[in-house]
Parts: C-alpha cells; sequence; structure tokens
C-alpha cells in the first residue's frame, strides 16, 4: 500500500497496525516525502536473524544502517507501531512497549509519503 498525499507533522501521532503474514520474510514501514526521499524505513527482517533495520533514503541513496536485536514480532500475529517525531529524531514504540530512537536525517516537520510493503497486510492507521 502506497499513500502520496496524506500529512503526518511533528507533534502528532502515527499509529499503525501491520499484520505479518505466517509466512513472512520481512516487511516495510516507510515514511518520508516520495519514494526516492525516504525519512524513516523500518524493516522488521525474520529471515535474517530476527533483526529490525532502520535507514533513510535521501536522493535515492541509502544512508547507514541502525540494527535494532530486540525483535517484538511473531508471523501471523498483528503488530502495532507508534511513531512520532520532530527535526532531529523519529521516536518509535514497538509492540511490546519498548522505545527506540532514529535520526531524522532528512530534518523537516511535515512528511506526505508513507508506504508498506513485503509480506504484511495493514490493518488500521491513525494520525492524530
Amino acid at each position: 500500500m502506497k499513500v502520496t498525499d496524506m500529512t503526518f507533522k511533528e507533534g502528532q501521532e502515527f499509529k499503525i497496525r501491520i499484520k505479518p503474514k505466517d509466512d513472512c520474510s520481512s516487511f516495510a514501514i516507510n515514511i518520508g516525502h516520495d519514494s526516492d526521499n525516504i525519512a524513516l524505513h523500518i524493516n522488521p527482517r525474520f529471515d535474517d536473524s530476527n533483526v529490525i533495520v532502520f535507514n533513510c533514503l535521501s536522493g535515492g541513496s541509502w544512508g547507514n544502517e541502525q540494527r535494532e536485536g530486540n525483535f517484538p514480532f511473531l508471523r501471523g500475529e498483528e503488530c502495532k507501531f507508534h511513531i512520532n517525531f520532530n527535526n532531529e529524531q523519529f521516536y518509535i514504540k514497538l509492540p511490546d512497549g519498548s522505545m527506540l530512537n532514529f535520526p531524522n536525517r532528512l530534518g523537516d516537520v511535515k512528511y506526505k509519503y508513507f508506504n508498506v510493503s513485503g509480506d504484511a497486510r495493514i490493518i488500521g492507521i491513525k494520525i492524530k
């Protein structure tokens, strides 16, 4: 699923519920300006030692990956993310309640592009 005209601004909370498929190898959540400028890429990988990869895509070029070993996901079970941000950081609450930060490398305070790809489906989205 891809959304190209949403408004997600500094100070708002983005909530997303996703259900990985029973045979999920990975899925990704992307938030940014467009498919070549992604401020936040969250990529849980089941087939890569159960790791979450965070990154940023600027002008079509990926930055340095940040990897997280805490992996609160199960194939076939719904999971929730809560995301907030400012011009310096993204604040991500994982399904187990743990919090992670990722730098807002693009440094903007408003994003309009959202995409979920891979072996999962969206159950619900809310921005408030």
